[in-house]
């Protein structure tokens, strides 16, 4: 068995946790800022394509303590880089350190290097390898003396769909914006709703857990150019994930003030194939209708911090909290800000008020109810 860790934001970790689960991987361990489980070989491309929370997968291959150079240098040589990485392949090294002896990091990835050359030189009988093939990232993290050595089998992370080449200012990261809407206990039957849509990240994953589509499948990762991972448990993965798409018509709209943030967010659908299935208007906030019993509504609107000035969006929060009022009651809304007098602003207290982050930024996720 395979042990991989699943790293993403910290909020996020328990919607994580549950997409490995629901992929039927084993020993599902939820911790700060990531997700431990154990799998196959044929797991690795089926957790690249269809992880919408997660940042990334990385490949485990040992922990071991780090209180000197020294013994860094031979926990590193004692893995077996030889069964992952061939003799041409490129290892270039990152990680960082916290809390421990070893703070260095450039000094610890000089020495990982080192390791792991040497171990590959003796395996292939080679003085000086060549590096001119596919590339396994090597990362590492010393955490209070404790050192972790990874693949990273992904490459650029997990929220690059490949559908947002363009967007506007301070995007919503994808597999954030999947997790408001994960959140929110959206699956496509009720009418779901964004009224500050940006670039339209909310909607189009919306539709995207709508339709169940794997949301890596436009996309390419470092591991298919493995040799270690045979090419066909892609194409097996692929297989299965879009046999298990949907297929059906859902009422998700997305609007904002802003005419280019619109168009952008049409093209945007357009590449991750749900044009069909999300729509987006021009439109004032101030003007939202929302009909029907039941529904979702998830937005993240502009926070005062990078887009409007402090005074503007707290008007704006006011808006909007006229606005909820004339909200049906069973409705669910959630609302993702960092300003830390959100409540006050719109005019009643969350049911919850959950901690997350958008970057570097800490956040509020309101969830309101009546």
């Amino acid at each position: 068995m395979l042990t991989f860790a699943v790293p993403c934001l910290f909020g996020l970790e328990g919607l994580v946790g549950d997409e490995l689960r629901r992929l039927g991987l084993q020993a599902v361990q939820v911790e700060n800022g990531r997700v431990l489980c154990q799998g196959s070989m044929a797991d690795l491309p089926r957790l690249n394509l269809n992880l919408r929370c997660g940042e990334r997968v990385l490949l485990l291959l040992g922990t071991f303590p780090a209180r000197s150079f020294e013994a860094l240098f031979q926990g590193a040589a004692a893995l077996p880089w030889e069964d992952f990485i061939p003799r041409d392949g490129q290892f270039p090294v990152k990680g960082h350190a916290l809390d421990s002896q070893l703070h260095s990091v450039p000094d610890c990835q000089r020495i990982v290097k080192k390791a792991a050359a040497g171990r590959l030189g003796r395996a292939y009988g080679l003085e000086q390898l060549p590096e001119t093939g596919a590339k396994y990232q090597i990362q590492f993290s010393i955490l209070k003396d404790q050192c972790a050595l990874y693949l990273d089998t992904t490459g650029p992370g997990l929220h690059k769909r490949g559908y947002r080449a363009v967007g506007v200012a301070a995007p919503l990261r994808e597999t954030l914006a999947a997790g408001l809407v994960l959140l929110s206990r959206y699956r496509g039957k009720d009418p779901f709703r964004d009224p500050f849509c940006g670039s339209g990240t909310i909607p189009i994953e919306a539709a995207l857990i709508a339709k169940n589509r794997a949301p890596g499948l436009d996309r390419s990762f470092d591991a298919q150019k493995w040799g270690c991972v045979a090419s066909r448990l892609w194409l097996d993965a692929a297989g299965e994930a879009l046999d298990k798409e949907f297929s059906g018509s859902y009422d998700i709209w997305g609007g904002d003030i802003d005419p280019k943030a619109v168009a952008i967010a049409r093209e945007n659908a357009r590449k991750a194939g749900v044009e069909d299935l999300v729509r987006f208007d021009r439109a004032d906030a101030s003007a939202l209708r929302c009909q029907g019993e039941y529904g979702q509504l998830v937005t993240n609107p502009p926070y005062g911090e990078r887009l409007l000035e402090k005074e503007e969006a707290e008007a704006l929060y006011r808006m909007f909290g006229e606005v909820y009022r004339r909200i049906p009651p069973k409705w669910r809304v959630l609302v993702l800000t960092s300003h830390p007098e959100f409540e006050r602003f719109f005019g009643r207290r969350a049911a919850k008020n959950r901690k997350l982050y958008n970057g570097m930024i800490k956040c509020g996720l309101y969830q309101f109810s009546r």
